[in-house]
């Protein structure tokens, strides 16, 4: 991408790779899985060239973040407290000038988002959300009990927590194809991997117009360079995630937030999710949330298959929020 800089700068005990580009005020932009840096491609030369700092990380065990972390095979290491961490140190060290920025969050990057608002809302001006809504945290049950109880054993999340099982069987499936497979998958439907067929009799796929070979094999030459676990570390910690995050047990989000997903998605079509998102559940749960919108007849990589939209969305969103934001300072003054 031309103009991007990549920089590494060690924080919270990692050396974090991240790419930047423009000037101004500086935007967060959160990855999810299975992707990187990379995945805000469109968004970031859009937010450059309307007068903004876009700052996109490889969350820890990512790309160009994935050397480095201490017991890398460890999930221990990839709860959220870490992650967000990562964060709150990174924007320490390139913006120690800000004290809060805009953050875009998709998929994991979404979930890691959601805690940063939890954890550091000091830290965050506004919060635009992409694919994940906010889960508030269940005291009764871990979340791998509910997901098993509700999916079974071959939903993706509970095979994921197999190490080294189910990345064997993505060696033999082969990183491009397995990367085809997750971009690819548009079915408002659960993400079942049956042992031995993570992707059926026929893991052979087209790529998507939105996705090209070019760009598929950027994420291909990461995941090859850095195997599939220290993404997955982030499935295996969730619980540990639960039993680390007792004291936020009915803690709502308390930025401003606007979510946005596609109609197709797998998330939106979760049971119960959509009377959540639509009938109070949800701003219950976050009540600065400005809007909900679902695009129809889109997937789960929203920002990628529909930039132009979501980059509009995004740069109207912050603008608001900075209207916002001046109206009360001038009237504080």
């Amino acid at each position: 991408m031309e103009g991007v800089e990549h920089k590494t700068v060690s924080v919270n005990g990692i050396n974090m790779h991240y790419a930047e580009i423009g000037k101004g005020p500086l935007v967060l932009l959160i990855h999810g899985f299975p992707e990187c840096w990379y995945s805000w491609r469109h968004q970031m030369s859009f937010m450059a060239n309307h007068g903004y700092r876009a700052v996109a990380p490889d969350l820890r065990g990512y790309g160009d973040t994935a050397t480095g972390v201490p017991n890398k095979d460890d999930p221990s290491n990839f709860t959220t407290l870490s992650i967000v961490g990562d964060l709150v140190e990174l924007l320490n060290s390139i913006a120690p000038q800000e004290e809060k920025v805009f953050v875009v969050g998709h998929d994991w990057g979404a979930v890691v988002s959601w805690a940063l608002c939890l954890y550091r809302p000091d830290k965050v001006k506004g919060f635009f959300c992409l694919s994940v809504a906010f889960n508030p945290r269940n005291p009764m049950k871990k979340p791998l009990e509910t997901l098993r109880a509700v999916y079974g054993d071959d939903y993706y999340v509970v095979r994921f927590q197999e190490a080294g099982v189910i990345e064997a069987e993505f060696e033999e499936i082969g990183v491009k194809n397995v990367l085809k497979k997750f971009f690819t998958y548009r079915e408002p439907a659960p993400l079942y991997f049956k042992k031995g067929k993570s992707f059926g009799d026929n893991p052979q796929v087209e790529l998507p117009c939105w996705l090209s070979e070019e760009e598929l094999d950027f994420y291909a030459t990461k995941y090859e360079q850095t195997g599939f676990t220290g993404a997955l570390n982030f499935y295996r910690a969730i619980d540990r995630n639960w039993e680390l995050t007792g004291a936020w047990t009915g803690a709502k989000i308390q930025v401003p937030v606007k979510f946005i997903v596609g109609e197709l998605d797998l998330t939106y079509n979760a049971p119960g999710t959509k009377d959540y998102l639509h009938k109070g559940g949800f701003k219950k749960q976050v009540p600065l949330l400005e809007e909900v919108v679902v695009l129809e007849g889109v997937g789960h990589f929203i920002h990628e298959e529909k930039p132009k939209e979501i980059n509009d969305h995004i740069y109207n969103f912050i603008r608001k929020i900075s209207s916002s934001n001046q109206s009360k300072f001038c009237a504080i003054l």
